[in-house]
């Protein structure tokens, strides 16, 4: 027989451990032994539900342990004491706190304990009383006293229901009695009237006049009927009933569109491949799968669920309830936020998977499918992402239609509020994810692939068609003319700009996208960005008057291959000013954040944290979401971030913020108080403080802005160069070893040749710029080093031995902040004249000061050059800048560098827009006053296409990026806000009306017919030229209820015209939020290498994009509840805007042809809406009831 209880005694040990780790409770407690009144002072630990006791606190091993499950414990009196001993030993025991923990069962003794205090004994009984799960056992008692209570209903129920069921078949049976009764009754009643029915027969007049009246009285009521009901469905409340209904019906479209959708993202690509990860030879593993697709299923499963009880409502019409739906939707919504957190690693998973060639080809394999209709992965995993926002716009609508009494008004709110949460925090995330979208979407455009688009560090600036310049030997270009029809043709280039790297591509005839074999991808670290060409080149200076001012030179010098130029000319000089704008910006960014890891990493005693390197490495900076306006004006003017996302959106959307006026005088503050308003926290990052220099050189005691201990800027000795350098450097291929001895900041001159400059020549002695060490740098730096090359420093920075010179005690100490702020301020501009004054430079005023006017110039170089129009319509603005300027100009401690960035910023702003070749629609209409005008029939389909083309491009490229703010397009004084959007819109309606004018002219159905198939040939090639407006002018106006009634006509026009206007029709459809005109500009056949677009130029419908700007505006505030603005608002806003601009900046190679015009735009032939439906009234008549 077993005597004793077997226990895992490993598992006990290994929870005694936890519970001395980990325990709920842990003390030394007194506990009484089996021997009366002797007590013995353990460590007790208690985890979960088991209290463990050592010998000691040191005790690896317990002495025993207690199962608290279903004990109870309970405080005890002191037990009595023997007048033995002294009186403070008796009083102290009495004070001590005794408790007892009883198990509740016979046969096991309770256990008695004792603290020293009183506090911390009611800790022990609480945690014990917790761990006895006490509480759970009575609840659990309470809910079995109330289950037996609800069976005991149930089964009371039950017994009354057959009870009335017996009751019902009664009361069945007596009825089917009282009917047979009522029969009999009325058989009687029949007979004992013989003579009536015979009465009927015999008099005809009587029986005419009673079918007089019942025929009177059926017409009365009929009328009163009809009349009511015409009333009714011309209330507005039947208005509003049938919008709804409409709503409604567009909403199960859509939801069976989008299960459709997720049922290909479920079944063509997440399940085959988890079959492929379990594979002998898998490309992708199941944690992979995982990652991509998180909870698609259950998001499928989910609103299958949803659109069935969609389809269940509409068999209930026209009595839709659709809120108890959104009740059980609405619980189940939080698996997006988890979809939506998990979408950016998803597709940076994705995008590491597709290095590997296997999943890649078979990918490609899944996106073959007809069902995926050439659309990609990447695709279907963003249509959840734009869900919620559907429904937030279609909740919107319905209640706009749902009257204020309506059973389910309170359930729509509350789901409408419950969604707008849920989309706050989604706004975010869809935003992060967009340019590793982009970037994938533009790696698949080219035949050749294109790796580096799968770093999502990289980030999408801009693109466009610039022609490449055949370049050539020694630096000098070939003569060639700019107007020559071959260079156009064969040196049109595709480019990409990335935040790290430059694409050049060509397009085959077929639209494909290959790189170019050499050059087609070069890296922004190893370029050198030449703004203009030497004046002392007689070549550039030909080359400046043969393109017109158009050419700007990209040195590229690879480490392992030798120096070559590119040469490329920009449709405009605006267009040459924006290229040049992002290419210097995204350089800076890669400069900055080279130095400034450098400034952390070389020249600190704190370790930079592994984000902060990622970040710096992938010239990222932080967003900001939310920010005060003082906040955003301090990141504009940051000396320690470079983002051209942040000043693209700043510049885009100050004004719903701040004034022009005051971020101008943030600038000037800058410029002429650095020190004291640029932020303290940019400036104790931006000098890197040395331990043994702490204290020295400070400014001024007296203001707590300058007493920050700033690292001493070294002594500069340099001299005037012969030949200031004209081409801005921006190489950076060199290393910055802090240990080297002195650091040697020349820069060689820029010649034709970009071989001239060589990493390890040492510069002439009067025009080297050297940077001492400290001594004690020098101490321990005993031997030699030589240069190396980093690609996260400027070539220009070069660190070399003093050469056993003796080093002078009152040099002061370099850091590599000084090194980052003198290159920030010179950026490889060559040797400055004038900075040959020793105590100055060693100021950190003076350098603070170089670098803050460096920033302001910058700033001030990307708001004119691609802001253009902020200074074309505020006058007061433009006169400021100048005045700003011209002071910079005046400062005597100017850069030659930053004196002539200055110039040209002033140049272009002083300058009358004497380049800008695009059109106004105004100088359209005064150049087309010839005699005669051209008629329908003369002119040809092409004609007509690129004449309506070239005005609807004219139009639109006119509207100024500031209308789009604020919905003004939507007020009551629109027509002052936005008169440049509204002057579309009526051009819009006055090209459809002479469209629908056009064809109701003409008398006879063939002409009519013959009309109609011209202008679907005119829309079709405004399909193919890009002007998606025109073609919804034409479709709008064959629309008409004017001409689509017209069946006669309709009949006689051809089979092939109907369905291309159905196909066009189609394509500018309004479903889905224009779902299918978005597509078309992204993937478009013949020109497919824009990654958010058509390639320009094009012509967009411009309310789409108004939609998506209304609905930006109504989902999300401008200001947060705190009074913040909502950056992350403003950077989609800023995101639309950049793509309608891409469109305006582009303009058609179009020839105006003043005949064309002068038809289009003469208003005599325009026939208005009610006079057209007369005309079709009588063209053809309705038809009778």
């Amino acid at each position: 027989m077993q005597k004793s209880v077997r226990y895992n005694e490993g598992h006990a040990l290994y929870l005694a451990f936890l519970a001395r780790k980990e325990g709920t409770k842990r003390g030394f407690l007194s506990k009484k032994a089996a021997e009366a009144s002797r007590w013995h002072e353990k460590w007790f630990a208690l985890y979960q539900n088991v209290l463990f006791y050592f010998e000691g606190e040191q005790s690896g091993r317990p002495a025993g342990m207690y199962l608290l499950e279903g004990c109870s414990c309970e405080r005890t009196p002191a037990p009595p004491r023997t007048s033995a001993g002294p009186a403070g030993a008796r009083d102290a025991l009495d004070k001590q706190y005794y408790f007892t923990v009883l198990f509740g069962h016979e046969g096991q003794k309770p256990l008695e304990l004792r603290c020293e205090e009183e506090q911390a004994g009611k800790e022990w009984m609480e945690a014990i009383h917790q761990a006895s799960y006490a509480d759970i056992l009575i609840e659990r008692e309470v809910l079995m006293q109330k289950y037996i209570h609800l069976v005991q209903i149930v089964e009371t129920e039950k017994i009354a229901a057959n009870q009335l069921r017996h009751q019902l078949e009664d009361q069945d049976t007596e009825i089917e009695r009282l009917k047979s009764e009522i029969v009999a009754l009325n058989k009687t009643k029949e007979r004992m009237r013989p003579y009536h029915s015979h009465q009927e027969d015999e008099d005809p007049d009587i029986k005419k006049i009673k079918k007089v009246q019942s025929f009177m009285r059926g017409w009365l009521c009929r009328r009163k009927w009809k009349t009511i009901v015409q009333d009714y469905i011309c209330s507005p409340h039947a208005e509003s009933m049938r919008k709804r209904n409409q709503i409604v019906f567009t909403m199960v479209e859509a939801e069976t569109e989008y299960v459709h959708q997720l049922y290909i993202l479920v079944n063509g690509f997440l399940r085959p491949l988890r079959m492929a990860a379990s594979s002998k030879k898998p490309p992708i593993s199941h944690d992979d799968v995982s990652s991509i697709f998180l909870n698609s299923e259950t998001i499928m499963f989910l609103h299958e669920i949803f659109h069935q009880g969609l389809k269940a409502r509409l068999a209930n019409w026209p009595t839709l309830v659709l809120a108890d739906l959104f009740d059980i939707l609405l619980p189940m919504l939080n698996i997006y936020q988890e979809f939506v957190r998990n979408h950016q690693y998803s597709l940076q998973v994705l995008a590491n998977c597709k290095q590997n060639r296997d999943f890649d080809k078979l990918l490609k394999q899944y996106e073959a499918n007809p069902a995926c209709e050439g659309r990609m992965l990447e695709t279907f995993l963003t249509y959840p992402m734009f869900q919620i926002p559907r429904y937030i716009i279609t909740l919107h609508e319905l209640l706009a239609h749902t009257p204020h009494e309506h059973v389910e008004r309170k359930s729509l709110e509350f789901a409408k509020s419950k969604l707008e949460e849920l989309s706050r925090v989604m706004h975010d995330e869809v935003s992060d994810t967009e340019n590793i979208r982009k970037n994938l979407a533009i790696e698949r455009m080219i035949v050749e692939g294109c790796d580096i688009l799968l770093d999502t560090s990289q980030t999408f600036i801009r693109q466009g068609s610039l022609i490449q310049v055949p370049s050539v030997e020694r630096g000098k270009l070939s003569k060639v003319r700019l107007g020559s029809l071959s260079l156009k043709k064969e040196g049109e280039r595709q480019c990409f700009l990335f935040t790290k790297h430059f694409l050049i591509c060509t397009r085959s005839s077929g639209g494909k996208l290959h790189l170019l074999k050499t050059g087609g991808v070069l890296s922004l670290i190893q370029c050198t960005l030449i703004e203009e060409p030497d004046a002392s080149d007689d070549d550039s200076k030909g080359s400046g008057h043969m393109f017109g001012h158009l050419d700007f030179k990209i040195v590229v010098e690879p480490p392992d291959a030798s120096p070559f130029t590119v040469v490329l000319l920009a449709p405009s000089r605006q267009e040459k000013a924006a290229w040049m704008s992002d290419i210097s910006q995204c350089v800076d960014n890669i400069r900055c954040n080279g130095l400034m890891t450098i400034v952390f990493e070389e020249n600190s005693k704190v370790t930079v944290p592994h984000m902060i390197n990622k970040t710096l490495n992938s010239c990222k900076v932080p967003q900001i979401r939310y920010a005060s306006v003082e906040r955003l004006l301090e990141r504009l003017t940051d000396l320690r971030f470079l983002s051209i996302d942040f000043l693209n959106t700043f510049l885009h959307t100050y004004r719903i913020f701040t004034t022009a006026t005051v971020v101008l005088a943030k600038l000037s503050d800058i410029y002429k108080r650095p020190f004291t308003s640029i932020p303290v926290r940019s400036l104790e990052l931006f000098f890197a403080t040395s331990p043994n220099n702490r204290g020295e050189h400070m400014v001024d005691g007296k203001s707590p802005r300058l007493c920050r201990k700033f690292s001493s800027p070294p002594p500069l000795a340099v001299s005037r160069t012969s030949s200031p350098v004209r081409a801005r450097k921006l190489s950076l291929t060199s290393s910055l070893n802090a240990r080297i001895g002195a650091l040697d900041l020349t820069t060689s001159s820029c010649s034709s040749s970009p071989t001239t400059h060589s990493p390890t020549a040492s510069p002439p002695p009067h025009t080297a710029a050297v940077l001492e060490s400290s001594p004690a740098d020098r101490a321990g730096d005993s031997t030699e080093l030589s240069p190396c090359r980093s690609p996260s420093t400027p070539r220009h920075l070069r660190y070399r031995q003093p050469g056993g010179q003796a080093a002078d005690s009152s040099h002061c100490s370099v850091s590599p902040a000084s090194a980052f702020a003198i290159a920030t301020a010179a950026a490889g501009h060559g040797s400055p004249p004038g900075f040959n004054n020793t105590e100055r430079t060693c100021d950190k005023e003076f350098i603070i000061r170089r670098t803050a006017t460096n920033r302001v110039l910058n700033v001030l170089r990307h708001w004119v050059s691609k802001h253009a129009q902020d200074f074309e319509l505020n006058n007061e603005l433009k006169m400021n800048v100048l005045n700003l300027l011209e002071e910079v100009l005046r400062d005597p401690d100017l850069l030659p560098q930053e004196k002539k960035a200055t110039a040209n910023i002033l140049r272009a702003l002083s300058q009358d827009d004497q380049d800008d070749i695009h059109l106004k629609l105004e100088d359209i209409i005064q150049m087309t006053d010839c005699p005669k005008a051209e008629c329908f029939e003369t002119l040809s389909a092409m004609e007509l296409a690129e004449q309506i083309t070239l005005l609807d491009h004219v139009v639109f490229r006119s509207i100024p990026y500031e209308e789009f703010l604020g919905q003004g397009w939507m007020k009551l004084d629109k027509n002052e806000r936005t008169p440049y959007i509204m002057k579309t819109s009526q051009h819009f309606n006055e090209m459809s009306n002479l469209v629908a004018s056009q064809i109701m002219n003409y008398a006879d159905i063939s002409s009519r017919a013959n009309a109609i198939e011209k202008w679907v040939a005119v829309a079709d090639i405004c399909r193919c030229l890009h002007n998606y407006n025109g073609v919804l002018e034409i479709t709008a106006a064959l629309n008409r209820s004017a001409i689509y009634r017209l069946k006669k006509t309709w009949a006689k026009v051809s089979k092939q015209t109907k369905a291309l206007m159905d196909k066009l029709q189609k394509t500018v459809s309004s479903e889905g939020r224009f779902k299918n005109l978005r597509e078309t500009l992204k993937k478009n056949k013949n020109h497919s290498s824009w990654p958010c677009s058509c390639n320009p130029p094009a012509v967009p419908y411009l309310g789409m994009y108004l939609t998506d700007l209304a609905f930006i505006e109504e989902g999300t505030p401008n200001f947060t509840e705190e009074g913040l603005v909502n950056f992350s608002k403003m950077r989609m806003i800023s995101h639309i805007i950049r793509e309608i601009r891409q469109f305006q900046q582009t303009a058609y190679r179009i020839d105006q042809q003043p005949k064309v015009i002068q038809y289009l735009l003469d208003k005599a032939l325009i026939i208005d809406e009610d006079t057209l439906y007369e005309l079709s009234l009588k063209i053809e008549p309705r038809l009778p009831a």
